[in-house]
């Protein structure tokens, strides 16, 4: 923010006095930074997916290739030309940037009372507009928006997909599954972006819905075991020397993605959160505006341009239904 070019704009507005003019401006100083500072934990997208910002603001599209496969070495012999090439590659594609907007602002009475009482500008105007942006950003995260053809987490294509095996009692929900078959879901789904690709790729993330992980945290391994589910398949990568995390995600419920997706019910999905296989793509991250007089009020818009969700290496990512 600028103070400097908030005051230019608010001196220019008569309907301030030269006190009022300088204590709205610096009130909304106040308020443009508590919108930068404080945290919003219930949005997770920028905690799941690597944040880019390399775009650059000015960016109409986003071309970035999928790879399919990685490069091998191989000895050569003096003065040899023919290098074989790392960097095999499969489709190339385009992701579309586009802007975010809303908007808050205050009027001239309220201006007026917070002067004079000494209450600050209400906050929560600002705040609802920050929340309204990570609202969004978090929907494009997960789903993308296929009218502006940007890309989600759920639709990218040529992702690994697949639904779980039934247990025991012949269905696939984990509600009705035994604590050694929930655990060999679990475990299809984290190895199969390693075995889909002969060992290369490693998932290091499982994302399930938040029933599921309260189930799986609380529940023992078994009868005679005071360790849970979760603690026994976060060792056992351990173990196996695999940072590992499982993340309770609400957009992995049935019925809080849209029905346009290929799924039915309940997700799990394992991926390498490393941003060289997917980003978050915002060229412009959240910015705001020197406020606009608009009549007897001052009006602030907020901006941000977001490309949505690119992954590089689909492979690196198996999403499996039924959970």
């Amino acid at each position: 923010m600028d103070l400097r070019k908030d005051y230019a704009q608010i001196f220019l507005d008569a309907r301030l006095d030269a006190s009022e003019q300088i204590y709205f401006a610096r009130e909304l100083e106040y308020v443009k930074a508590r919108t930068y500072d404080i945290l919003y934990p219930q949005f997770k997208q920028r905690r799941l997916f690597p944040v880019s910002f390399e775009a650059g603001p000015w960016a109409e599209t986003i071309k970035y290739d999928q790879f399919d496969s990685v490069g091998i070495a191989k000895i050569i012999s003096n003065y040899a030309t023919d290098f074989p090439r790392a960097d095999i590659k499969g489709k190339e594609f385009r992701s579309t940037v586009k802007s975010v907007g809303a908007a808050y602002g205050y009027n001239i009475q309220e201006i007026r009372a917070s002067q004079a009482t000494g209450k600050r500008l209400e906050m929560r105007r600002a705040d609802a507009a920050k929340r309204a942006h990570l609202q969004l950003e978090r929907d494009i995260a997960f789903f993308g928006d296929a009218e502006h053809d940007i890309k989600g987490f759920l639709d990218n294509p040529n992702v690994l997909t697949g639904t779980v095996p039934v247990g025991a009692s012949t269905n696939t929900e984990w509600s009705t599954k035994t604590p050694d078959e929930i655990i060999e879901d679990m475990n299809l789904v984290a190895n199969a972006p390693f075995n889909a690709t002969n060992e290369v790729e490693n998932a290091n993330t499982l994302l399930i819905p938040l029933a599921q992980w309260s189930y799986i945290a609380s529940t023992p391994r078994s009868s005679t075991s005071d360790t849970s589910i979760l603690s026994y398949f976060l060792n056992v990568r351990r173990e196996m020397g695999v940072p590992f995390e499982v993340i309770p995600v609400p957009q992995m419920k049935s019925g809080n993605y849209p029905a346009s997706l290929p799924y039915s019910g309940d997700l799990i999905i394992a991926y390498d959160r490393d941003p060289m296989k997917i980003q978050l793509e915002i060229p412009q991250d959240f910015e705001q505006t020197p406020p606009d007089r608009q009549a007897w009020d001052w009006v602030v818009s907020t901006h941000q341009r977001i490309g949505g969700v690119i992954i590089y290496y689909p492979l690196s990512v198996a999403i499996y239904d039924g959970i």
